[in-house]
């Protein structure tokens, strides 16, 4: 029963958050970054894609963006177990707005730094919403001792 209260929720929050990444790729960062695709060089390049490309170049942006969601929910896992308190994660966040920009500009094929921006920006929030939760969690641990 213990485990299952413990899992039942991450499970669950992992879920949403991978679907809510997907969405957010399809509806934000895929037209954005075709967009800039598209209009970099008109007139000068031909593009040239193919559906295998295409498709490739959508699975793979909505399948990183999904798994960068997950950051809340190893915050979560991180400190419920104890290994690092929402102390420790809010004196970091100035590295962590660095690692989401660096992370951003690995994760998004396109090189604009609009579509990179409109990666991090999300990151960095959903970093510091997790850290949020994890105070949350240890007040509450911490009134029911």
């Amino acid at each position: 029963v213990s485990e299952r209260k413990f899992l039942a929720p991450i499970v669950f929050g992992s879920s949403v958050l991978f679907y809510i990444g997907i969405l957010f790729s399809y509806s934000v960062l895929t037209p954005a970054a075709l967009n800039f695709f598209v209009s970099y060089a008109d007139g000068v390049v031909e593009s040239l894609w193919s559906i295998d490309k295409y498709f490739e170049f959508v699975l793979v942006l909505m399948l990183s963006t999904g798994l960068s969601f997950q950051v809340p929910v190893i915050q979560l896992l991180l400190g419920q177990t104890g290994i690092v308190s929402s102390e420790k994660m809010f004196s970091v966040w100035r590295y962590v707005v660095v690692g989401s920009v660096i992370a951003a500009a690995v994760l998004t094929p396109s090189t604009d730094p609009f579509t990179q921006t409109l990666l991090a920006a999300p990151l960095i929030g959903l970093y510091l919403g997790g850290a949020s939760l994890v105070r949350l969690v240890e007040q509450k641990q911490s009134q029911t001792e």
